[in-house]
């Protein structure tokens, strides 16, 4: 057994045991061989002793495990002493942006976030809210959201972000779930789905409201001038209090679960599980420039990927974040990204997806002259990066040798890879960027679900090397992330460094097999829900994800389907779905989600959707084809503009098409069984608003099947 005084306190202790030798001393940390199992600190990054790496009840602590060498030996921090630190190093570097209605940005300092912070909290607990009780928040991304999710922390409760797209009863079931004293919303409409469930939660004490007019007349409610106003009139004693008593190793946030199949579950996230993710992620990112760095947020802050990287990895890394406009996803997105020059991007695929259309729209406009140099670029593009990908080019260009004939140095100009790739990047490239915004940004990050290799080949012939993340709630957010050139077009990206992974059912410690993950990112557990904790997480402590995948020898993990997915067909062969539904879409580009059937079936058969326009409103698809999808139906020959006159007719034109690019899909079929044959068009696009679409975008299978099982039994009938 070890002792040595820790940096964070003078009067802490690092006690570690099960290893007595060769021991390792890391940032003034000393650690033995063998996984840490209590560490005692003192102040608001103490570890208390615990007997389980798992728990499901709140206020109870569990062991970190922390590895004598390497990334897993980082000390672990709290929430409030990575503020505190990143504070102390760079109190005047901006921290938050947001864009007011006289169309300012209106920035704040680390310093003023920290003190807004504590206030806030100071706030919260005037307001009633206890130990290990839940601030849910229900709004889009903003400095408010921000706020209000550390500063619940602070006070030392839970942090409980709510989708926007919630029903009122959806949102009863986190508040109720989650133990929830204060509900922040952003405006009148999330308010009105409080109100309306607020009589059946009996522990809700106060809704605060940021944004528009606030009716503060009804008992309760609360406006955020006015919480600022009550926590500034508080003194610190009671937040200082609870500060101390706050454990690295004890929950901090819950993170809902999409619910596909039955509620929501909340997974229990510690100051550590955040902390030290954020941390592998912001190694991994390579030349990381505190102050420097820009990142626009605009994914759900309710889903944890945004939650690690808007929140945990610009905090720990003094980047600034600027928030998007709530219409991000429906088309301001690219106007913020120009205004903002982001150095760093996040992207779900259907982000990228439109980017690719937008692009595509554009090029089809353009001259034969200027498709000529655009083609020519790409081709170079390509050329250059996938020489660096398979190692062939170093970081750094060629140098020209010093004996070449000037015809000799035109043809080395245009033919070499690295050198026509850098004329390349100024005719055509540098103007792509600028039109999305991303001519500052080095790190493009796509994740939350697969995106097409072909699109991220697109997308690498632009000088857009898209790398891949993966990772679930429950590890809490990030198990993977590629840095270019080290990935994989078909690849989930490499594995973190200080993180563990196996192969459930597989022979080879390469795989294929269920992909199970261990290390200080895994979650606590469901919140008072023992039992599918253990079924989430095995006695040794591996947290089985539900995916079926492989490692290569680069660290590459790649995912090949999901279990809970994966199709048996009434031939026994087993078929992932989204590789073929890739595939057709593919070869479709106006189709819009491909959703694969054939689960205890004869054969396989697709559902497909055509892209449409959508209401600016609410995001609900229309009818009206969107124009690229009318302009591909015009080139069939039909006279079609509007979904349902393609569907109600069975247009043949489309039908012949659609058919025809099944066919070209099938060609790259493994065997005769994983052969589509049959086809539907469905009556609309899918939509977060009509069900079928998660917050991320992530197809919602079973909404899906059960919606149109009237027209999946009829692929099957005799």
């Amino acid at each position: 057994m070890l002792e040595k005084s820790n940096k964070n306190s003078e009067n802490s202790t690092v006690t570690v045991e099960n290893g007595a030798t060769d021991t390792l001393k890391t940032n003034n940390m000393q650690v033995a061989n063998g996984v840490s199992q209590q560490i005692y600190l003192n102040g608001p990054d103490q570890v208390v002793p615990a007997e389980s790496y798992t728990t499901a009840i709140p206020g109870c602590h569990v062991k970190l495990r922390i590895a004598p060498r390497g990334l897993a030996a980082e000390p672990p921090i709290s929430v409030p002493g990575l503020l505190s630190r990143t504070t102390a190093r760079y109190p005047n570097a901006t921290a938050l942006a947001t864009k007011k209605a006289d169309g300012k940005w209106h920035k704040i300092t680390y310093k003023q976030y920290q003190d807004r912070v504590r206030i806030i909290a100071k706030a919260f607990l005037k307001l009633g809210l206890d130990r290990y009780h839940s601030v849910s928040i229900l709004g889009f991304n903003s400095e408010q959201w921000f706020i209000a999710d550390l500063a619940a922390i602070h006070a030392g409760g839970y942090a409980a972000g709510i989708y926007t797209t919630n029903s009122a009863d959806a949102c009863f079931h986190c508040l109720e779930s989650s133990r929830a004293n204060i509900c922040a919303v952003q405006d009148k409409k999330q308010l009105d789905k409080i109100l309306s469930v607020k009589h059946k939660l009996p522990l809700l004490k106060a809704i605060v409201q940021w944004e528009g007019p606030v009716d503060t007349s009804i008992p309760g409610i609360y406006s955020w001038d006015q919480l600022l106003e009550i926590g500034a009139k508080e003194p610190d004693t009671q937040l200082n209090e609870i500060l101390k008593s706050i454990a690295v190793n004890e929950c901090c946030t819950l993170v809902y679960t999409s619910g596909t199949v039955g509620p929501p579950k909340a997974v229990m996230l510690s100051h550590d599980n955040l902390t030290w993710d954020a941390f592998g992620i912001g190694e991994r990112c390579q030349n990381l420039q505190p102050t420097r760095d820009r990142l626009v947020s605009f994914l759900p802050l309710s889903h944890v990927a945004a939650q690690v990287v808007d929140i945990y990895t610009t905090l720990s890394n003094a980047v600034t974040v600027y928030f998007a406009q709530p219409d991000a996803l429906k088309g301001s997105l690219v106007e913020t990204l120009k205004e903002v020059r982001p150095t760093r991007f996040l992207g779900v695929p259907r982000v990228w997806e439109k980017m690719y259309e937008k692009i595509m729209a554009v090029g089809a406009s353009s001259g034969p002259l200027k498709k000529q140099i655009a083609l020519w670029a790409k081709e170079k593009g390509l050329q250059y990066h996938l020489s660096r990908i398979n190692g062939a080019l170093s970081a750094g260009m060629y140098g020209l040798p010093i004996d070449l004939t000037t015809s000799e140095m035109l043809w080395f100009w245009y033919e070499g890879s690295s050198v026509g790739y850098k004329l390349a990047k100024s005719l055509v490239f540098s103007k792509i960027h600028e039109s999305l915004g991303l001519d500052k940004c080095s790190t493009f990050v796509t994740a939350a679900a697969p995106l097409s290799p072909d699109i991220k080949k697109f997308f690498l012939s632009l000088d857009i090397p898209l790398v891949d993340a993966f990772g679930m709630s429950e590890a809490a957010g990030a198990h993977t992330l590629s840095i270019y050139p080290k990935f994989s077009l078909d690849s989930a990206g490499e594995i973190l460094e200080g993180t563990e992974t196996k192969f459930g059912g597989s022979m080879s410690p390469n795989g294929p097999g269920e992909i199970m993950m261990r290390g200080r990112h895994v979650f606590m557990g469901y919140l008072n829900d023992a039992e599918k904790t253990k079924g989430a997480i095995d006695d040794d402590g591996w947290l089985l994800s539900g995916d079926v995948g492989r490692v290569d020898s680069n660290n590459l993990l790649y995912i090949t389907g999901r279990i809970k997915e994966l199709l048996i067909t009434a031939g026994g062969e087993n078929v992932a779905p989204v590789l073929i539904e890739q595939a057709i879409q593919a070869e479709l580009l106006h189709v819009g989600y491909a959703v694969l059937i054939g689960d205890r079936r004869k054969f396989l058969s697709v559902l497909l959707t055509l892209k449409t326009k959508v209401s600016p409103e609410t995001g609900e698809p229309l009818d009206e084809l969107e124009s690229e999808a009318r302009k591909w139906v015009a080139s069939l020959g039909s006279s079609a503009t509007k979904l349902s006159e393609i569907v109600n007719s069975k247009d043949p034109a489309v039908h012949k098409a659609i058919e025809a690019g099944i066919t070209r899909a099938n060609k790259h079929a493994i065997s005769n069984a994983q052969k589509v044959q049959k086809f539907a068009i469905l009556p609309s696009d899918f939509s977060v608003y009509t069900g079928e679409l998660g917050p991320t975008l992530k197809i919602k299978r079973n909404v899906v099947y059960e919606k149109y099982k009237d027209i999946i039994e009829d692929f099957y009938k005799e």
